[in-house]
C-alpha cells in the first residue's frame, strides 16, 4: 500500500499537469519553492495543512477534495478542535514570532498527516 503523502503528491502533480502549469509556475502560485513542490509531488515530504490549502486554492478546488482523493479522513471534528486549541496556544505565546508559530503549526500538521507512530514494545 502506498503512503498517503505519496498518493497526495501524485494527485497534486496530476492536477497541476491537467491545468498545464509547469512546476515553477505552480510553486509560485501556491507560494512555495520549486524543490518543496517537487518533493511533495514525489511523496518525499508531507505538506502541512496550510500548504495543502494554498495548493487547493491555486487549483481552484477544495482542500477536502485533495484529502479525500488521497485517502485521508475528512471532517475529523476532534482533530480540528485539537488543532484549533494548539494554534490558539501558540498565538497566545508572546515569546514566539509569527514565523515560529507558522513553523510549529507546519510541524504539527505534518506529524498528524504522518499518522501515529508505533510504540516500542516493552521487554518482559
Amino acid at each position: 500500500m502506498r503512503r498517503p503523502s505519496a498518493q497526495l503528491g501524485e494527485i497534486i502533480r496530476r492536477q497541476r499537469e491537467f491545468n498545464k502549469f509547469t512546476l515553477r509556475q505552480f510553486a509560485e502560485m501556491a507560494g512555495i519553492s520549486n524543490p518543496y513542490l517537487s518533493q511533495i509531488e514525489r511523496g518525499l515530504r508531507a505538506p502541512s495543512a496550510t500548504v495543502i490549502d494554498a495548493i487547493a486554492r491555486s487549483l481552484n478546488i477544495s482542500a477536502d477534495i485533495l484529502y479525500e482523493q488521497a485517502g485521508f479522513p475528512v471532517g475529523d471534528r476532534e482533530g480540528d478542535d485539537a488543532r484549533a486549541r494548539i494554534e490558539a496556544a501558540l498565538e497566545a505565546d508572546p515569546a514566539l514570532a509569527p514565523r515560529q508559530r507558522r513553523a510549529l503549526m507546519e510541524i504539527y500538521d505534518a506529524m498528524v498527516m504522518a499518522g501515529p507512530v508505533p510504540r516500542p514494545r516493552r521487554r518482559s
